[in-house]
């Protein structure tokens, strides 16, 4: 049990890893990109929301695609645009054509966010889903500590067009373990044959269930604070606190350890003090630790290394929240779970594209206003938890 367990957190963790790895390694070539490209910040900024965007539209084709004709297919279709919109970002001439190529990576990319959840729902639920959850995600992990640095060692070698082509290798690796690898895991006796009025009545089910919508948007506005800080940081690091791109990718790293170390505890905890309790106090905790590092830094303290412990604490309660909320917010609806997780994961990667956008007007190159930024994404994450995990389990519905 443990063995195959962890295969198949390796398998769908490495699968997952794509999208993160297209969004990683791209980060430090970003102020390289606005040179190269005679682009402005916010363009190039552009890019990574344009990505963000694709990435949760295409979301709602492939969970009823994926509860229709198996786990398989939509990955075979999805890696492989992926692999083309790749090939189109390398070549790209000018910063709206790489835009649009980035969109169409995205729409590629979206497929290893939605099938992996959906196979894990396939194969367990409750505490047992959220360990699994929590392997992928320390699968995952290896993206926002090694891509970053692969990408500054890209450019250092060659130019930014490279990491396009070394994300090109990847998806195609992918493709091969999706292939040999992965087993179907949705039967054919469980599959539920998509038609207008079957997506529209499983739609309305969704986007009428309060504890769904609520986790849903608890999750989101987490992941809008990360997204903040993607379309952000490498402006900042290099620009404010004078970081080469590597000295960059090192910081980002140190960021991202504290989301994914404590993602590996989510499971435990909530066997011991129950999910909701997790849920309530890490968000409460994210908020309290996001608003005093903007506070600080309003206050005069701007250094690296407030901003950095600050993320640090504030994205390890992070890490508590979201493998939690992903399976809270999947675990009534097993029959639809391949809806359930495109419709989530599509509302969650739009409001983080939406706070992308309403941030950029105040993104002036310092740590403050995306500090700022991702305190208040925190702080609605906060309410939303008190709100929703308020009510007892009874009256959820």
């Amino acid at each position: 049990m443990q063995a195959g367990l962890f295969r198949s957190a390796v398998i769908l963790g490495l699968l997952s890893c794509v999208g993160p790895f297209a969004i990683d390694m791209y980060l430090p070539a970003m102020p390289t990109i606005a040179a190269d490209l005679n682009a402005s910040v916010a363009a190039v900024q552009a890019t990574v929301t344009a990505f963000f965007v694709a990435f949760g539209l295409a979301q709602l084709v492939y969970g009823p695609w994926a509860d229709q004709s198996g786990r398989k297919p939509p990955l075979y279709v999805g890696v492989t645009i992926f692999i083309v919109a790749s090939v189109g970002c390398a070549f790209a001439g000018d910063i709206t054509t790489l835009t649009l190529w980035r969109f169409a990576q995205g729409l590629g990319a979206a497929v290893v966010m939605v099938i992996p959840r959906a196979i894990i729902r396939d194969m367990h639920t409750g505490h047992a889903a959220t360990r699994l959850m929590a392997l992928i995600m320390l699968v995952i992990s290896v993206s926002p500590m090694l891509a970053p640095l692969a990408g500054s060692g890209v450019i250092a070698v060659a130019d930014w067009r490279a990491i396009f082509w070394v994300l090109c290798a990847a998806a195609v690796a992918s493709l091969a373990m999706t292939a040999f690898l992965l087993p179907e895991t949705l039967a054919p006796a469980d599959r539920v044959r998509v038609n207008l009025r079957s997506l529209m009545a499983g739609t309305a089910t969704l986007m009428t269930d309060r504890w769904f919508l609520g986790l849903t948007f608890i999750g989101a506005f987490g992941m809008a604070s990360f997204f903040v800080f993607l379309t952000s940081a490498s402006f900042v690091y290099t620009g404010q606190f004078g970081l080469s791109p590597t000295g960059f990718s090192l910081a980002f790293a140190v960021n991202a350890i504290g989301f994914f170390a404590a993602s590996q505890a989510a499971a435990g905890l909530g066997q011991r003090f129950g999910a909701r309790s997790v849920v309530r106090v890490a968000t409460l905790g994210f908020a309290a630790c996001a608003i005093a590092t903007v506070l600080l830094v309003a206050a005069g303290f701007t250094s690296l290394p407030v901003v950095v412990a600050g993320l640090f604490i504030g994205n390890a309660f992070l890490g508590l929240v979201i493998p939690t909320v992903m399976v809270m917010a999947l675990d009534d609806h097993g029959d639809i779970a391949g809806l359930a997780s495109s419709l989530g994961g599509t509302l969650q990667m739009l409001t983080g594209g939406v706070v992308t956008i309403l941030a950029g007007p105040f993104f002036d190159g310092t740590a403050l206003p995306m500090l700022g930024a991702i305190a208040f994404c925190a702080a609605a994450a906060a309410v939303l938890a008190l709100l929703v995990l308020a009510r007892p389990a009874a009256a959820r519905a």
